[in-house]
């Protein structure tokens, strides 16, 4: 959808969840220069993190409604770090809650609608001016995690709204760049119709959570890359394919290399003609297979060159050859049975919430590692991208969950009473759970640690997380779809590949294994830890 101006009615309408904003695509890195890729520093990358200027307000009658204008007074802000979470910086209070809503005995209210008088804006503001690489070129503005629901001005144009608060909402910004001082402000809202489907169970917090920045791309540019690492059907030679879309001004020449750990050239592809849609395949014999034992990945670079033969991007990807499959109703990784010793995994620390850092996620490696857990369930949304590349290097199997959770629409007081549940079959929610379904995919589709794609936590079910699952199968066939909603609603049962259940006793998971099953069983929730309060 495509707006120059900014609707104030967007927050309360299912159907709107992004204006102005970029398809999704990979998340792989690109490069200028081949000094650049070796030091693994984005020339074309300039960090919009640190203190931004900030005032918050109650609710939207109360913001400065117009403090993104290029000559808006400042004196009254103060300042807030990006990225964090208002909340946690002094800014309105900290609130968990689990299956009910957050306004339940506060406002009556039911789906798209929220309570206007309760609904906090933090209105965000940063001034830059340009770095030099990126001058002169195609500009993006990435924001890799907002909680709920936003709106971004450049010198006082519009540029976008978004919702879906954990994958990336990007933007192009070429025409609103000036010389010289650059103001962006952005406006956050913690209640929107998103709200009614991120109803996870979690502290509820607000605003610019992960990193901002600003990136350039050339005249020619690999926008996204989906890399097929299969194995042949007796488990020994890498598949390898690669799909590539290609942007901007497309013309020169494309060439590839794959290489082992070691460096040692296993494939490779001589320059071919650039253009929209290019792919590269080759049969790798004898390749070493990913797996948690041994996370081995193999090194792709694209060279993309213009038309005298100078190098004008490069690509590096990492490369993981396994098969996930399903073998006589047994998940099979590689041709063996493969068992999860799981946990669900929030992102959090006790300080920064859900802003977390690498020290943290490595924490989080080194505890499961030693403990024996080879297995993640990304509760209850896409983690940060840095993430799925330390579960790949070290070796844990991820179920990759899409943001979805209706908790409070369907499962009240403990009962189930699904009589207002979102989405549901609802035709005006289908768009924008789908785009969620593709924002993580598209974003993480090159992990090899990714062996399940999950369409959400705890929405019951209907028709609109069934189309979740029919586009994750339809558009990467080689993993499998998990959902535990089916368990309330048979009626939609082929959303899910698996036989998935929370909290399931000892004689129920044997009762169900001693029915000739046609699904295998994940208890995808065992024992639920606060604090300190894990026992059992």
């Amino acid at each position: 959808m495509d707006q120059k101006t900014a609707k104030l009615e967007w927050l309360e309408d299912p159907r709107v969840f992004a204006v102005n904003r970029l398809a999704a695509h990979s998340d792989h890195c690109y490069y200028e220069t081949e000094a650049e890729a070796l030091r693994g520093i984005m020339g074309q990358r300039q960090s919009l993190n640190g203190t931004w200027k900030f005032s918050y307000a109650e609710n939207p009658t109360e913001r400065n409604e117009h403090f993104y204008e290029s000559d808006f007074n400042l004196d009254s802000f103060g300042t807030i770090e990006v990225p964090g979470h208002m909340e946690l910086q002094g800014y309105g209070g900290c609130q968990y809650i689990n299956t009910m809503y957050p306004w339940d005995g506060l406002s009556d209210i039911r789906p798209p609608h929220i309570d206007w008088q309760n609904n906090p804006v933090g209105s965000y503001l940063r001034e830059f001016e340009l770095e030099e690489p990126l001058k002169g070129k195609r500009l993006f503005l990435s924001f890799q995690g907002v909680e709920t629901a936003f709106y971004v001005w450049l010198n006082g144009t519009f540029i976008g709204y978004s919702e879906d608060s954990f994958t990336p909402s990007e933007f192009e910004i070429t025409d609103a760049v000036r010389p010289g001082s650059n103001r962006l402000a952005v406006e956050v809202y913690k209640r929107s119709s998103a709200s009614w489907i991120e109803d996870q169970d979690f502290f509820r917090f607000s605003g610019i959570f992960r990193d901002v920045y600003l990136y350039a791309v050339p005249e020619c540019h690999v926008e996204d890359l989906f890399i097929h690492g299969d194995v042949s059907d007796d488990y020994r030679d890498g598949l390898f394919r690669a799909e590539l879309a290609l942007t901007g001004e497309i013309k020169g020449s494309i060439s590839a290399i794959l290489k082992d750990k070691a460096g040692e050239m296993v494939a490779s592809w001589e320059p071919i003609p650039a253009k929209k849609e290019v792919e590269f395949s080759a049969r790798i014999s004898n390749a070493r297979l990913w797996s948690g034992e041994d996370p081995y990945q193999y090194e792709l670079t694209v060279i993309l060159y213009d038309e005298q033969g100078n190098m004008k991007e490069i690509v590096p990807q990492k490369v993981g050859f396994r098969r996930f499959e399903m073998k006589d109703r047994l998940m099979c990784l590689n041709g063996k049975r493969i068992v999860f010793r799981g946990v669900n995994r929030h992102e959090f620390n006790v300080q920064r919430g859900r802003s977390i850092t690498k020290e943290d996620m490595m924490w989080d490696i080194r505890f499961m590692k030693r403990h024996n857990i080879n297995a993640v369930r990304t509760c209850h949304y896409p983690d940060q991208s840095l993430w799925y590349e330390l579960c790949d290097e070290y070796g844990i199997y991820l179920i990759d969950e899409a943001n979805l959770e209706s908790h409070g629409s369907w499962q009240k007081m403990g009962a189930c009473e699904p009589s207002w549940n979102v989405p549901g079959s609802l035709p005006e929610w289908k768009d924008c759970v789908v785009d969620r379904a593709r924002s993580v995919l598209e974003r993480d589709k090159n992990h090899p640690s990714v062996l399940i794609w999950s369409c959400g936590n705890e929405s019951y079910a209907g028709e609109d997380i069934l189309a979740m699952s029919e586009f994750f199968k339809e558009r990467d066939p080689s993993r499998l779809v998990h959902y535990e909603g089916v368990f309330w609603n048979r009626e939609f049962d082929r959303t899910s590949d698996m036989e998935s259940r929370m909290y399931a006793k000892p004689f129920e998971v044997e009762e169900y294994l001693n029915t000739d099953p046609k699904k295998p069983f994940i208890l995808c929730e065992y024992m639920h830890a606060m604090g300190n309060s894990l026992a059992g």
